[in-house]
């Protein structure tokens, strides 16, 4: 009975807040309906994939929602921004990636089958190999995006090699650190 009530009041505000919506844009106060209609469409997208989301997580049996659930979510980012920006001609290989992402977060939350990671991996790798051959459609920007990326990577790989020697330095000595050291002698 109280989630009958629940469900009415929630129509009913968003009955209203359209309503609202509507008037305010005959009187030119918000912008056309139809054109923000037809500009933010994509956040039904992104909706859709939060419910699939929230439906993992409520009961973390269902992890079959998480494929779904990605595939909108990156197909709703992709197309808003390209709706936004007129990014069409770059982001396009992201649609191949979006199947990649739902299948990812089955394997990440779900049981670590490693058999998941093979369309990943081959989704993924397409989807790369298609966005290095649109980067012209970005004029100078990725004349420098590409080096930005190249050495970010390199720093990440540089800091966790350098964790990895500090970590392997005090496995093979046995030593604590100085700081445990001298928490002792006191």
């Amino acid at each position: 009975m109280e989630q009958n009530k629940n469900g009415k009041f929630v129509w009913g505000i968003i009955l209203v807040f359209f309503g609202c919506i509507l008037i305010l844009s005959n009187l030119g106060v918000v912008p056309n309906f139809g054109r923000m209609v037809a500009l933010f469409w994509p956040l039904i997208l992104i909706f859709m994939s939060l419910m699939f989301h929230f439906g993992y997580y409520t009961n973390r049996k269902n992890v079959g929602l998480l494929v779904p659930g990605g595939i909108f979510l990156t197909l709703g980012v992709l197309f808003q921004a390209s709706m936004l920006w007129d990014l069409w001609g770059f982001l396009w290989p992201g649609f191949i990636l979006a199947p990649a992402v739902g299948l990812f977060e089955l394997y990440f939350f779900g049981n670590r089958e490693k058999g998941l990671l093979i369309p990943v991996v081959i989704l993924s790798g397409i989807s790369f190999i298609f966005f290095s051959m649109s980067f012209h459609t970005l004029g100078s920007f990725a004349r420098y995006l590409i080096p930005i990326i190249l050495i970010v990577i390199g720093f990440i790989v540089l800091s966790k090699n350098k964790i990895q020697q500090n970590n392997e330095y005090h496995d093979q000595n046995g030593q604590q650190d100085f700081y445990d050291d001298n928490e002792n002698q006191m």
